[in-house]
This record gives C-alpha cells, structure tokens and sequence, in this order.
C-alpha cells in the first residue's frame, strides 16, 4: 500500500505529511477508529480515522528520488467525462479492435452478433496478424468523412497492436479521443494585470449588494483604466470570458449578499470547520417547533397550539429530553431541558419491560439504585456541547449562565444555516411522519393543506400528548433504523441510537453521572437584591416574605464581595411566580422558599407566571395606580407651573417683552405710515386726470346739511297755521331762570314777553 499512489499507509512506523510536517504513526486501534501521530519534537496527537480521510493536505512521505519527479495535478480520466455521442464513438473504435483481435465485435465468441465471424476475421481460418492486416485495409477502405467521424483513418497495424493489451473500461478510455478530455489550458487573454483586477472587484463586490456580471466586467475596465493606464483596452477579456473565470475560479454559488458575507465571517473566525462527533454528549442539538398536532388544555377545555423543544444526540441521534409548552418555549424551559438529558427517564404507567433499561455494561439493578427509580430505556448523560440557533430564548443570558453552571460549551450555529444543526431538523420531520400525521387534531405543513375542522378533532390533552411523545421516544425512535448515519468504525452495518449508544459504552466506557435535585435551582434565574428586615425581599415587582428571613444569618448584608457586594442572591422561576427560592448560608444544600405576601396564609391559588405578573402590572400602570419616579412626575410639575407662574410673567421674561413690545409699535408705526403713503400714491393714481375737488370738503358738507334741515323747517311751518307749540310745565318755567333774578323793567311789557316766549321756544 505504501508504493501506490493515493493510498496511505497508517501501519506503526509509516510516516505521513501533514501540511508539510511529517509525522510517524505510533499505534493505530482500528476498533475505535483512531490512531496516534507523533513527530521528532516530542508531541503527540491521537486523531480519528474520519479527520484524517477528510484532511486537505495529507501525503506519504517519499521518497527524494520521486520527490523530484513534477507532481500529477491533474485528476484522472473516467466514461463519466464523455458525452453520449463520443461515448457511442469510442465504443465503435473498440469494437474494431476486438474484432481484430478476436474475430468478435464484443470480444467473446459466445457473445456473436449475427454474421460474426466474419472471413477475414474468422480465428479458425486467419491468425492475429492476418486479422490486424485485414483491418487496416478495412480502415484505408472506408468512405473519408466516415472514417473521420469514427477517427479510423490513422489506424494502423500498431495502433491495434497497443490496444490489444488493454480490455474493459481502459479499452474505451483509450479508444477515446484524447482532445475531447484534454486539460483546460487557462484563458491566454487574462494576464497578470487582469487577474489583480478580477481579485479587486471580487474584494469590492463582497461588501457590495449584488450586482451583474456587467457591472462587474465595467469594474474591471475601471480597475485597470486607473490601476495599469498604458494597458490596452482591446485586451481586457470580454464579458463572456470574465462570466467563464469568474465561475471557474470562485464558482457560482447562487448565495445571497448577506449570507454570503456571514459564510465568509465564519469561515474566517473558523466556525465554519468541520466538527468530528465520535462519542455520545459531545454535541446536543437543541431546536424548538411549533407543534403540528391540535391538543386540548384538559379534557373539556378549548383546543390550543403547543410548541415541540427536542434535544438530540448528534452522535447517537438518540432524542433523550423534550419539553411540550403550551405557549412559546422560554430560557427556563431549555435550561430544565439540558438539566433532563442529565436525568434518567422514569418508567411510566403502561411501559413493559421491553421499555427498561437495556444497555449491557451497566446493570439496570444498578442504574436504579442511583436514580431512586425503574430506570426506562433512554440514554442519559451530561452534554459537553451544545449547538443552538438565534431564537431570542436561547440567547437569552439566563440560559447562558445555565449552561456555564452546567459545564456545556456554547456553540451557536451560523445565521440562517440550517446545516449546522441539520440533524434535528430531520428529526422533527421524522417525528411528523412516523407519529404526528396520524394523531387526530394534525394541522398539516401548511394552511393550505390544513383539514376542515383540526380544532374539532382535537381530543388529546397536553398530559396525554406528552405520554404519547415518550413512548414514541423509548419504543420506536430509539430503535429505529439509521440509514445514513452509520458510524465511521462500520460503514456497512445498521445501527440505532441504542445500538450505536451500547457500542459507545463499550468502546469508551460510560460516566454515570446523575445530577443532585439542587441543581434545579442552581439553574434558575439570579436575582441580587437586599433583604427587607420586616418586608422581605422584592423581585420584579413583588414582594417575597418567611419567617426564615427572620433569623440571625438572614439579617442585614451578606458577606458577598465583588459586583454584588452586600446584596443576597434569589433564585426565581418565571413560569411559577408564587415564591422564589434562596440558599442557607450555612448549609449549601438546603433551599428555602419565600412566598408571595399577596397569598392568603392557608389555603391554595391558582398559578401565574411572569406573563400574569405583567399583564397585572401594566393594568395598574393604564389606571395610574403605579408610583411614579420624579422622572414621570416632571410633566405633572410643569404643568401646575405652567398655570401658576408662566415663563411670559417671569420679570426677566417681562423686560424682554417690553422691549420686544416698543420694537413692535415702531414696526407699527412704520407699516402704518407705510400703508398711508401707499393709500396716498394709489389715491393720487386714481384722481389722475380728473377734476379737482374743494379742499375743504368736511367744511362744505357740514353747510349743504344745514341748509336742507333749514329749508325743510321752513316747508314745515308753512304748511301749518295753527300754534302747534305745547305749553312748558311750572317747574321747567322756574327751572328756566333763577327765582332770585328780578329781570330788567322793559318799556313794552307785552313786547318783551313775546320776545322772550319765542326766545325760549327757539331754545
């Protein structure tokens, strides 16, 4: 093996090239798939067979005479580079050869075609050479263009001679045309200026958007018009060559921009490597699915969805915990689900024994021992990694410490790259086809296969839904058949997850590890607050009380030091907010639960949630019932200052207005002045060219008024003859004049009254 061409030799003693260091094997255990590497420094390496299969560089060391022989970098020929028609081409060259060579077309006599033998080919009456002799001139014979199509025209007595010694696939190889298979001799038009440019542009296009190959090809052109300006334009290869190189050398993979660009962050941060699994809990797959099955919250309750979390063994693709939630999974679901794959699965009502533990090696009286329980026929185990996608509850940093107090290394799958994880999505397919399609209630793949009535048909509640699921689990899934996941070690063989579970337990043993019950609250979510002396303990709102706070240990700050110096650590769960839980200080082991003061102190209430807790608190919050911070009180503080003392009366304010008011009056005043010398301007434009009118207008209207009024009175008392004069009262006679007043003796009497009389009446 060692002298051949393309086969390693892994015997002890043989030495291999890895990425041009060599290494010698040591010790090789073809049972476990595994060998042992060593070099001239002093360092050893144990690796599996499947790493060194996949390796991109590895070669046998040589010798240094054929080292300086060139290296065959090209691959070689095979049928499956040949197109039908030159396929048919070569089979017709290769008939020709057969036939001189045996008398047959195919070669064997039992295998004779009709008319075969022919005369000049009969191996009774002619030999070799008068058949290789009969050929040629059967070749010089025939039509050109026929001979030309089959490529028979140069055949000679040596070709036939060459051929002869070659049979079966090799036969048509060598029958076939050696420019249809030729190697690619490149694209003379890229030089070396062109390739700096192509490699330019795909650097730009990778932090671009997508764009055409034209685009592409016009950035080239202005590579090298900036880049290599004495380069001539007519040699810059065209479109079409650029299409071909750039898919020979970079392909075309058909990705979008942005998975592209995290392909190529990840393949740079080396998160893209392939992972070797080679024993259970190294890898766990954790997933979470809608549920395609209608389930029902008790048995006369309304049909509800359900969300399907599966955690899988890569290795044994064994499922050895999942949760059932009624709602979307959350953090504290994942964390109790990796606590269950630690934890040995409990026989339930109705499991036989072929449903007990059956894994040689460990003893189930054993198992039971350590477990306190009948042990049911699922592996579990403490997983070392696991492998998650983006979801918000598996990023969630409550799980994050989860799997730290755990001990599991976190490695997220790429974004938007289901084949980090591919296993466990097969298997929730698996599951839909092997069990949930036929369990009444089942939704289909998608709403348009949805039945009439899926709700209706609904009679599994979430209890029995569950019972369901883990006996699928135990009985058929981890007894079922694996195709193609067929360990390194047997390729051929078939195995199941139990199968490849008791081999693995036989090969590297097994560490029967079953956690204590306080991890459950290890797990939990971390609160660091200070105790209350009389109110407890406050999470999230609520307030948490016992009469264990009360005791010496409790009291004032805890000896903690660092971030959390003084404050007490709380441990709660969000799907039960009823109590929440906190450590002995002096006994490690023990946990004590704080109710909610809002309990009665006898007595039970129904659960609630975190979910319950808010939807409570944001009602309050709608009511304005919640305390306010100074934050959320300013706006009510600006708003009674605002009716009380406005800004526009404050003195400064006010000083301002005033100036700001006498800046307006002069702007007033301006305007106005303004408008009355644009009045005055129109006025002047619309009396042009008409006749002058009196200046003094106000004082002849007041004339023209007192003169009708005047000749109006006159009409008035021509008109009437008789004294229509009403005689005044006594007290306006007297109030006429002053009673002390003695009037002036007149010479008339009569006369003066009636001058005084008319006097009065004019009055």
């Amino acid at each position: 093996m060692a002298g051949k061409r393309g086969l390693l030799n892994l015997a002890p003693g043989s030495q291999l090239r890895l990425n041009g260091v060599e290494w010698t094997v040591d010790a090789i255990e073809p049972e476990k798939g595994r060998f042992t590497l060593s070099d001239g420094e002093g360092r050893s390496e144990i690796r599996p067979v499947r790493w060194l299969i996949h390796h991109p560089d590895a070669r046998p060391v040589t010798a240094a005479a054929s080292l300086a022989r060139p290296a065959d970098t090209g691959q070689s020929r095979s049928l499956a580079d040949l197109t039908p028609d030159q396929l048919e081409r070569a089979r017709i060259r290769a008939e020709h050869v057969l036939e001189a060579a045996t008398g047959f077309r195919d070669g064997r006599a039992d295998r004779a075609r009709p008319g075969e033998p022919r005369p000049a080919y009969d191996p009774a009456t002619t030999t070799l050479g008068q058949r290789r002799a009969a050929k040629v001139t059967e070749c010089r014979a025939m039509p050109r263009h026929e001979a030309a199509r089959l490529g028979l025209q140069f055949m000679g007595r040596r070709t036939l001679e060459r051929l002869t010694a070659l049979s079966g696939e090799s036969l048509l190889l060598a029958c076939a045309d050696g420019r249809w298979t030729r190697r690619s001799g490149g694209h003379r038009s890229v030089t070396e200026e062109v390739r700096k440019a192509i490699f330019a542009v795909k650097a730009e296009c990778g932090d671009r958007s997508t764009i055409s190959m034209a685009a592409k090809h016009r950035l080239v052109h202005q590579f090298m018009a900036e880049t290599f300006k004495d380069f001539p334009t007519e040699k810059i290869p065209s479109r079409m060559t650029l299409t071909r190189v750039w898919d020979e050398w970079f392909g075309c993979s058909g990705a979008r921009a942005r998975y592209a660009r995290s392909a190529q962050a990840a393949a740079e941060a080396g998160v893209g490597q392939r992972l070797v699994v080679y024993r259970p809990g190294q890898v766990i797959a954790l997933d979470s699915t809608p549920l395609p099955v209608k389930i029902r919250e008790t048995v006369f309750g309304e049909a509800v969805s359900a969300t399907l979390t599966l955690g899988l063994d890569l290795y044994t693709h064994a499922a050895p915990a999942f949760r059932l939630t009624l709602e979307s999974d959350t953090s504290v679901d994942v964390a109790m689900l990796l606590r269950d794959v630690m934890l040995p699965l409990p026989m339930r009502e109705g499991w036989g024994e072929d449903m007990a533990w059956p894994y040689p090696g460990v003893p189930a009286e054993i198992v039971t021992e350590f477990a306190g329980h009948e042990v049911a026929a699922l592996p579990f185990f403490a997983p070392e990694t696991v492998t998650t996608d983006h979801g918000s509850a598996y990023k969630n940093h409550d799980l994050v410490e989860a799997e730290r107090v755990l001990g599991c290394n976190i490695l997220p799958a790429r974004t938007f790259r289901a084949s980090d994880k591919f296993a466990v999505e097969r298997a929730f397919q698996a599951f839909n086809t092997m069990l949930l399609e036929h369990l009444p209630g089942y939704t289909g793949v998608d709403v348009a296969d949805r039945g009439a009535d899926p709700e209706g048909d609904a009679v599994l509640t979430r209890s029995q839904m569950e019972h369901v699921i883990a006996t699928f689990i135990v009985k058929v899934w981890q007894n079922h058949k694996l195709g193609e996941y067929a360990p390194c070690w047997g390729p051929g063989e078939d195995h199941s997850p139990n199968s490849l579970f008791a081999a693995a337990m036989q090969q590297g043993g097994w560490s029967m590890q079953i956690p204590e019950p306080q991890l459950y609250y290890k797990v939990l979510r971390k609160h660091h607050v200070v105790i209350h002396p009389r109110r407890g303990v406050k999470i999230f709102g609520l307030w948490y009380y016992d009469e264990v706070l009360e005791l010496e240990r409790f009291a004032g700050h805890s000896g903690r030091g660092g971030k959390h110096k003084g404050k007490w650590v709380i441990h709660s769960d969000r799907r039960d907010r009823r109590q929440v839980f906190v450590q002995d200080p002096l006994d490690r082991d023990r946990w004590h639960d704080l109710r909610w003061t809002g309990l009665p102190p006898q007595g039970e209430v129904p659960a609630f949630s975190d979910k319950t807790v808010s939807q409570l608190l944001s009602a309050v919050r709608e009511r304005k019932l919640a305390p306010k911070s100074d934050i959320e009180l300013l706006p009510l503080l600006l708003e009674i200052l605002g009716q009380v003392v406005p800004v526009e009366q404050w003195p400064t304010r006010q000083q301002e207005a005033k100036k700001q008011a006498k800046k307006a009056a002069k702007r007033d005043r301006v305007a106005r002045s303004r408008e009355i010398s644009r009045a005055q301007t129109a006025a002047a434009d619309r009396t042009a060219g008409r006749p002058a009118e009196p200046e003094n207008w106000k004082e002849q209207a007041r004339t023209v008024r007192q003169a009708v009024t005047a000749d109006r009175r006159r009409r008035r008392e021509a008109a009437v003859t008789a004294d229509t004069s009403v005689p005044r009262h006594l007290d306006e006679s007297l109030k006429s004049r002053h009673l002390f007043l003695m009037s002036p003796v007149l010479e008339d009497d009569e006369d003066a009254d009636e001058d005084t009389a008319d006097t009065e009446e004019n009055v």
